[in-house]
């Protein structure tokens, strides 16, 4: 079995003064708040058990806007970061709803989009080790790049390099084996005071248990940290849905699909949201 975990943590310093009174997780992208992104995507993997990381003053807005999941034949709980520590952090908050399962991590501001992804992205639970994505991009300085061989083996890792060796980005999305938690706990914090994310991987890089996969070209990942970005990924939202007609990230449409919830339950969320586009969206899928 394998869980998900969602980090909505963080102050969103840079999409300040917007979050001064709001997760950036719950701003708006498009017609849906930013977190039914990541959770769609965990959804789409079939993972049905989510732990949802988030600040002490964005928990109940979080607990409202996602409720326990029981309308979505799910199963949600929440966790608070008291600080920043990290994105390997999540492990250690979440240890007890891990158990002995297996984990994804998504990090709660990034968006997936691609053909075929929610297919691609189920057979990469239950990993032997870690298995992580990756995606070119210009400015690798920006972010944890991955150096692969010809074959495709992971090589080095590196976290914001200054003269970067590859221009393979690690996107916010990675899948681990239960032995995540212990690893974990290990790291020691980097000179920025956190438990990186990249240092777990390399842990699993020295074991040779580090697996990557290329997001296919047709693949879009948008990490919203900022306001162009945030903007950017609401404009390309509208478009897709408008010239498509389909919902992207509709959490509601993607558990009535996976056959966890009834048609009865479709309905009913539906009338929740009562005379928005989104309830029109809903009750379309109940006349086909």
């Amino acid at each position: 079995m394998t869980k998900g975990i969602i980090l909505a943590g963080g102050t969103g310093s840079r999409l300040m003064p917007i979050t001064l009174g709001v997760s950036k997780q719950l701003l708006p992208i498009y017609d849906k708040p930013l977190i039914y992104y990541p959770l769609s995507i965990l959804m789409m993997s079939g993972v049905r058990e989510v732990l949802v990381i988030t600040n002490p003053q964005h928990l109940r807005a979080m607990e409202e806007t996602l409720g326990t999941g029981a309308s979505l034949g799910m199963h949600i709980e929440y966790k608070v970061q008291l600080e920043p520590r990290g994105l390997a952090d999540a492990f250690i908050i979440g240890e007890k709803f891990i158990g002995t399962d297996d984990v994804v991590l998504v990090l709660g501001d990034n968006i997936f989009y691609g053909q075929g992804l929610g297919q691609s992205l189920s057979q990469m639970t239950s990993p032997s080790g870690a298995h992580i994505l990756a995606t070119k991009v210009s400015d690798p300085e920006n972010y944890g790049i991955v150096e692969i061989d010809n074959v495709g083996v992971p090589i080095s890792l590196e976290e914001k390099p200054s003269n970067s060796r590859s221009n393979l980005a690690v996107p916010g999305l990675y899948f681990y084996d239960n032995t995540v938690v212990d690893i974990a706990k290990q790291v020691l914090p980097s000179k920025r005071g956190e438990i990186e994310i990249t240092s777990v991987n390399e842990v699993y890089l020295k074991n040779s248990k580090l697996k990557v996969t290329i997001l296919p070209r047709g693949t879009v990942w948008m990490d919203t940290g900022t306001v162009e970005a945030l903007n950017s990924a609401s404009t390309f939202i509208r478009i897709i849905e408008e010239r498509q007609t389909l919902k992207i990230a509709c959490i509601e449409e993607i558990a009535w699909r996976q056959n966890w919830i009834s048609t009865q339950q479709l309905q009913q969320a539906a009338e929740k949201y009562k005379n928005s586009q989104y309830s029109i969206y809903l009750n379309s899928l109940l006349e086909t």
